[in-house]
C-alpha cells in the first residue's frame, strides 16, 4: 500500500487493517482522510494480497465522531454539494468493494462516522459504541449517503426518527435494529471477531464473494434489476475455474483450493 499520513495500514495474512488515526480529534473525518480512504480502496480490489479489510478508529473513545466541523463551517452552497458528492463517492467505493469490509466500531460513530460504518459490508462494535446522525443539530443533514443507507438498514420509521431527532443509540439497540452483526466487550475482542468472520470468508471463492456484493447492492439501487444481476453473476461464476474446482472438490470430498479465477 502507498504510504498514508492519517490512516495507518497493515496487511497481515491477507487482512488489511486500516486505522483512522486522529485520536485527538476523535478521528473526525476531514477531506484528507476521505482522500486517503479513496486511494486505499482504489487499490484494494486489484491487490491479490488483500483478501479482506478491517476498518477502525484509533483509541477507545471513537470510531469516527463525525465530520470535521472546521471544514463544515466554511461551506457554501456550491462547495457543499461537491463536499457531499465526494464523500458519497468514497463511501460508494467501500460499499462496492469486492473484498469483504468490516467496520470495528469502537466508541462513537456519529455523523460521517456512522455513514462510514454503514457503508462497510458488516459491523462489529464494542459494548460502548454509540451511533447517531446528529447533523440536524448543526442545521444540516447527512451528506455522505446516511439518509439512504440508514433507511435501507433499519427501515423508514426508525431511520426517520433518528435522522430528525439527532439522538444516539447504544450498541444493544443498534444490534436489535439490524445495524450491527455482533457486539464484543472490548476493541481487541471486536477485532478478533472481525478476523474470525474474514478468515471464514477467505476460504470461499473470491469471484463469488465479489458477485454477492454486486447482487446485494442491487437490492437498493432503483434502476437495477437485482434478479437479472443475480442471474448474470451466477453465469459468470459458472464460467470460472473456481466453479470447476468447487464442484470437483465437493464430489471428491476434499477442501477446495480457490484461486479467484
Amino acid at each position: 500500500m502507498a504510504e498514508q499520513k492519517i490512516i495507518i495500514s497493515e496487511n497481515k495474512d491477507g487482512i488489511l487493517y486500516l486505522t483512522i488515526s486522529r485520536e485527538s480529534k476523535l478521528n473526525a473525518l476531514n477531506f484528507n482522510t476521505l482522500e486517503e480512504l479513496k486511494n486505499i480502496f482504489n487499490e484494494v480490489n486489484d491487490n491479490k494480497n488483500i483478501k479482506g479489510v478491517i476498518l477502525t478508529g484509533s483509541g477507545d473513545k471513537a470510531f469516527v465522531a463525525g465530520a470535521d466541523i472546521n471544514e463544515i463551517s466554511e461551506l457554501n452552497e456550491l462547495n457543499a454539494r461537491k463536499f457531499a458528492e465526494f464523500g458519497q463517492e468514497v463511501l460508494q467505493n467501500i460499499e462496492s468493494c469486492h473484498k469483504p469490509v468490516i467496520a470495528v466500531v469502537n466508541g462513537y460513530a456519529l455523523g460521517g462516522g456512522c455513514e462510514l460504518a454503514i457503508a462497510c459490508h458488516m459491523r462489529v462494535a464494542t459494548s460502548n459504541a454509540r451511533f447517531g446522525q446528529p447533523e440536524v443539530n448543526l442545521g444540516i443533514i447527512p451528506g455522505y449517503g446516511g439518509t439512504q443507507r440508514l433507511t435501507h438498514l433499519i427501515g423508514r420509521t426508525k431511520a426517520t426518527e433518528l435522522l430528525m431527532t439527532g439522538e444516539m443509540i447504544d450498541a444493544n439497540e443498534a444490534k436489535s435494529l439490524g445495524l450491527l452483526n455482533y457486539i464484543s466487550p472490548t476493541k481487541d475482542e471486536a477485532i478478533a471477531k472481525a478476523e474470525e468472520i474474514l478468515k471464514n470468508i477467505m476460504n470461499k471463492a473470491p469471484l463469488s464473494i465479489g458477485m454477492i456484493v454486486d447482487c446485494v447492492n442491487a437490492v437498493y439501487t432503483n434502476d437495477e434489476n437485482g434478479y437479472q444481476i443475480e442471474a448474470n453473476s451466477f453465469a459468470r461464476c459458472v464460467k470460472s475455474e473456481d466453479y470447476r474446482e468447487g464442484t470437483k472438490a465437493f464430489l471428491e470430498k476434499r477442501k477446495p483450493q480457490f484461486k479467484g479465477e
